[in-house]
């Protein structure tokens, strides 16, 4: 913690702890998260790849977001437990802006992609026999590359928002990776118009896209409560209720670290918060969307039988 008066060319980020053995803790903890993350993930990709099957729009959506969910765990995860075992908090000034575009380009894709995902349900449920007309699959794709070339624009707005101010009081980032609301709290520039921003960005694309994820599924609650079967009731319930969680976690979890004012975004809590939509929801969406699916189910078990008899062949 101490003020410089050159311009800064790289910033410390802070540790878990100075303890050897904790930072070793920190490490193996950080090692099995991401593994659990990536591996889930992945595994979600290859199967919704090789089944024939499960070539429809919702796994194909489902594909592209563990695709994400990889990338995200990917972007904090690794620096974060390398730094923590090897005691190095440096990160380069592009290597931070580099973590934060990342950062802000994942997250805008994975709540996007969230909010088509939810009006595919909706399709799905309340208008099966239009469901291949409207998601077809030159929908699907165009929604998809609409998500990413948006949140190329997005990420890279607020990056070079964030990167045109000057950073000359102190190096010391108060989180374990790069993050807009931490890099403000040490500039000795103006912030108002990039606080500005963040709430603008915030409110129009977060409460936009959970307005729209939470009107899919008013109607789609409204239509299962009419299904006479109260099996089907309780499978769309449990199908739909694990997504509204996630979502809302990423987006309450988000806006709370986003929101607040520069002078209170350096406490534990903050940390803690950050780590809700930054790693949770790309742990928890394999288990919401593979584990819990029967169909996913079937088709891992059919892919691990087949790979079985091809090594006992061979």
């Amino acid at each position: 913690m101490f003020n410089i008066t050159t311009i800064v060319t790289e910033f410390l980020l802070l540790g878990f702890s100075d303890t050897q053995e904790l930072q070793i803790l920190y490490f193996l903890l950080f090692f099995l998260v991401y593994s659990a993350g990536l591996m889930g993930n992945l595994l979600i990709v290859i199967i919704t790849t090789f089944d024939r099957r499960l070539h429809t729009p919702m796994y194909f959506f489902l594909r592209n977001l563990s695709i994400v969910d990889a990338c995200f765990l990917s972007v904090t995860v690794p620096p974060a437990s390398i730094n923590s075992l090897v005691n190095n908090r440096v990160i380069s000034f592009s290597g931070c802006a580099a973590q934060i575009f990342l950062l802000i380009f994942l997250a805008y894709f994975e709540f996007t992609l969230l909010t088509v995902m939810a009006r595919d349900r909706y399709v799905a449920i309340c208008h099966p026999l239009h469901y291949t007309v409207i998601m077809r699959p030159s929908v699907c794709m165009k929604m998809t590359l609409t998500c990413l070339v948006t949140g190329l624009c997005f990420a890279g707005f607020h990056t070079g928002y964030t990167f045109r101010l000057s950073f000359c009081q102190s190096n010391v980032i108060p989180q374990f990776f790069c993050d807009i609301p931490f890099l403000l709290k040490i500039s000795c520039s103006e912030t108002f118009s990039n606080m500005l921003a963040l709430f603008v960005s915030v409110i129009v694309i977060g409460l936009g896209c959970f307005a729209i994820i939470i009107a899919s599924y008013i109607r789609i609650f409204s239509t299962v409560l009419r299904f006479p079967v109260k099996e089907d009731q309780s499978k769309a319930f449990s199908t739909c209720l694990p997504h509204i969680f996630v979502v809302s976690l990423f987006l309450f979890s988000i806006g709370f670290v986003y929101l607040q004012p520069i002078s209170e975004s350096g406490s534990i809590k903050n940390i803690i918060l950050s780590i809700f939509y930054c790693i949770i929801p790309p742990l928890l969406n394999p288990i919401i969307y593979s584990l819990r699916n029967n169909q996913m189910k079937e088709a891992i078990r059919l892919v691990m039988s087949r790979k079985l008899l091809l090594s006992n062949i061979g």
